[in-house]
């Protein structure tokens, strides 16, 4: 695991430095003080990463330790943990691929890349003919979706949504809708990057109250959607959509949502990009998370958890008839096809079917689904929760309160992040065994009904 990252941040948060120094303080022994410090001198500080809470010495399954022993389940894992940490499967077969080719320059074809593309291209439901970029990170994947969409359709402008996050790249963040990667003296972005407001229907930003878990779509008359077609309309050459089919707030879209934007992006001739980076591989119960929201995609683009928490890698899913690069470099980066790479990715798709993981996800996600509903009944000051799988939210109506229980978890060995100031993101391994849910979910309970400082 990346000892740099906090496990009390993620993308999006806001690092609350007077409660974070006071938890640092209390708990942060001081072999993991000195490696925090060594950190910090030696890494330029920036937001969210460095300087760091504490440091890491050890990940396996669901569970991190730290440089003084204390251990936490990580409900967090920067959503790249599906297969848990250290996956032995995994680490045997990276090992026997060491010794086998550990690494091929980009004009000569190997083995396992061949086969990764093969199997993705396979399994997505954007069709038969697919066809399959790799790249080194989400974002750098998010940016040659980009290039594939302006060459395909002659066109450069985006629309995608407000409070998205796609990659921190400057193509990625000029589609992603986050302030901190988008602002602070960066200076300007893409042109022709145009946002609008997202589907949250429990705090919807069209104004329109959504009665318990359920949108009242009589009401708004599906607003969000509405307004989306609006800009393509308005604007008339949007290259591509770009969005995350179940954002990883987490908020579900409404019913119906993604098929009239489907049918929108048809009729004005945009191309529909699903980020699925942090949502996809069965995290929501689906191997891909758009299969159950009724919109196939033009192109899908994956991360994080492919390359099994171990190695990064990330590949974007064309339909057939996007074959429009073959005179251009979309990606060309030096470990495109780096068989040590794919074989990370051969080896995490392997576990995910054969463990039965995205249905696992969705079982124990509605269990604790349930769980969760019953806590937020005997608690007040929580607006709401949800979920999709294993990945699952409970929003706080203050953020101050939100970030008081994360402190508090993680003094009882739970991490997980809070997304958005005030949503508790809870997103286990597809591993994680009933018990061990059971018990996050007790620890969460009971910081919900302790006082915080």
């Amino acid at each position: 695991m990346d000892g740099r990252a906090a496990p009390a941040q993620s993308e999006g948060d806001v690092n609350h430095s007077d409660r974070r120094a006071a938890w640092a303080g209390r708990h942060v022994g001081p072999a993991s003080r000195a490696l925090v410090e060594r950190d910090a001198a030696a890494f330029l500080p920036q937001s969210l990463s460095s300087p760091c809470l504490s440091a890491i010495r050890r990940a396996e399954g669901i569970w991190i330790e730290d440089m003084d022993g204390r251990r936490f389940m990580d409900f967090h894992g920067n959503s790249a943990h599906h297969i848990g940490y250290a996956h032995p499967r995994l680490r045997a077969a990276l090992h026997a691929q060491l010794d086998d080719l550990s690494f091929a320059p980009r004009r000569f074809a190997c083995e396992p890349a061949a086969e990764l593309a093969e199997r993705l291209a396979g399994l997505s439901p954007t069709g038969p003919g697919s066809r399959v970029l790799f790249a080194p990170s989400g974002s750098d994947a998010i940016e040659m979706a980009l290039k594939i969409a302006r060459l395909a359709t002659g066109r450069f402008k985006t629309l995608s949504f407000w409070d998205a996050f796609h990659g921190a790249g400057f193509g990625a963040s000029s589609v992603g809708g986050e302030a901190l990667f988008r602002s602070h003296g960066i200076g300007p972005l893409l042109p022709g990057a145009e946002h609008v407001a997202p589907f949250a229907c429990q705090r919807c930003p069209y104004g329109f109250p959504s009665p318990g878990a359920a949108p009242d779509l009589d009401a708004c008359r599906m607003a969000c959607a509405r307004m989306l077609r609006y800009a393509l309309e308005k604007e008339g050459d949007i290259a591509a959509v770009v969005a995350e089919p179940v954002r990883a707030v987490p908020y579900l879209p409404p019913p119906g949502f993604w098929a009239a934007v489907r049918q929108a992006c048809d009729e004005t001739g945009a191309l529909l990009i699903f980020d699925e980076i942090p949502t996809g591989l069965g995290k929501t119960g689906a191997l891909f998370t758009h299969e159950r929201v009724g919109a196939v995609p033009d192109m899908v683009v994956l991360g994080k958890a492919l390359g099994g928490a171990m190695l990064p890698v990330a590949a974007v899913i064309a339909r057939a008839g996007l074959e429009v690069g073959g005179d251009r470099a979309i990606g060309h980066y030096t470990h495109e096809k780096n068989p040590l790479l794919a074989r990370a990715g051969l080896t995490t798709l392997d576990i995910i079917a054969e463990e039965g993981l995205a249905g696992r996800a969705a079982d124990l996600g509605r269990h604790a689904l349930q769980r969760l509903e019953e806590i937020a009944a005997r608690h007040p000051g929580v607006a709401g929760v949800r979920g999709a799988g294993l990945l699952l939210g409970m929003e706080m109506e203050e953020p101050d309160r939100a970030e008081a229980v994360l402190y508090a978890a993680l003094e009882r060995g739970l991490s997980f992040k809070v997304t958005m100031g005030r949503v508790l993101t809870l997103s286990p391994p597809l591993i994680i065994a009933r018990d061990d849910l059971d018990r996050a979910l007790d620890i969460l309970d009971g910081c919900l009904g302790t006082r915080t400082r």
